[in-house]
């Protein structure tokens, strides 16, 4: 009984991550209406803004966490880029915080 109640949750925990799964990018290296395509700075200032960015988008169906009219990896990793160092300062990362606590 407990082989087959652990199989269940297994199956289940693969639904759940398979449904997190990113899908493709229609919009990638095509320009907005204003004829811009996103690179790595336009990416790194969306991961810097992105907490505030995320609040907004709860009361406002036009505003959008990721920029959709991007160049691709560059874009991707300036994104990553900022939303690491924005988390890892607000949230005590890096070596400086381990020396502050003790």
């Amino acid at each position: 009984m407990l082989k087959v109640g652990l199989c269940i949750v297994l199956v289940l925990i693969l639904v759940v991550l398979a449904g997190c799964a990113a899908g493709p990018n229609d919009l990638q290296n095509k320009p907005d209406s204003q004829g811009v395509v996103a690179g790595f700075w336009r990416g790194l200032w969306n991961g810097f803004i992105s907490p505030v960015t995320f609040v907004v988008s709860l009361f406002d169906d036009g505003v959008r966490i990721y920029e959709g009219h991007n160049n691709g990896n560059w874009y991707d990793f300036g994104f990553m880029l900022g939303v690491s160092i924005v988390f890892g300062s607000v949230l005590g990362g890096g070596a400086g915080a381990g020396r502050a606590r003790r």
